[in-house]
């Protein structure tokens, strides 16, 4: 399972970092889309591995997450396409997985240089922009080039980053767009 490169630059104005990008050519690819989900545990205890269900307009994925390190490429997922939401989660169900989670958030993606960028927004905190690409270099490059610094960079997962605005996401069984 390969690593992903990918790091987060928090507490973003999603119009101006769509202008940025737009102005050094970037094209948007899709969105806004409201990405829905439920995430499951492996096993109970283990919060570095689980199963995420997600219907991103329309595209369902079922995915499994691992989380190494908080570094860039700490983060491994295997990710098959399926064709429905519902029956993937009632066969999820049926293997004795229950979700500990339903979320909902709206994600506009562009692409710039090679590299993926979402301006993702979530209930109860800032919107952050996602920075993905083929390597540690690509999404170092891209920062610096949209005007970001490694200082601003996180490569935290959500729950981490909900708990930096003191909200613990294990206390949400659902969180959902207004």
């Amino acid at each position: 399972m390969p690593p992903e490169y990918e790091a987060k630059v928090l507490d973003i104005s999603p119009d101006a970092v769509a202008a940025r990008i737009a102005d050094l050519s970037g094209q948007q690819v899709a969105g806004p889309i409201v990405q829905r989900r439920y995430v499951y545990d492996i096993a109970a205890g283990d919060a570095t591995r689980w199963i995420r269900l997600r219907d991103a307009g329309g595209k369902v994925t079922l995915a499994t997450k691992h989380i190494a390190h908080d570094g860039i490429d700490g983060t491994f997922e295997v990710e098959v396409g399926v064709d429905d939401f519902a029956a993937a989660n009632e066969l999820l169900r049926t293997l004795g997985f229950v979700p500990k989670s339903y979320q909902e958030n709206r994600r506009t993606s562009f692409l710039l240089d090679g590299v993926q960028l979402e301006i993702d927004e979530w209930p109860l905190i800032p919107p952050y922009l996602e920075i993905e690409g083929p390597s540690a270099v690509d999404v170092h490059r891209v920062a610096a080039v949209l005007g970001y610094d490694e200082s601003q960079l996180t490569s935290e997962n959500t729950t981490k980053i909900y708990r930096r605005y003191g909200i613990e996401l294990a206390d949400h069984s659902e969180l959902r767009l207004e």
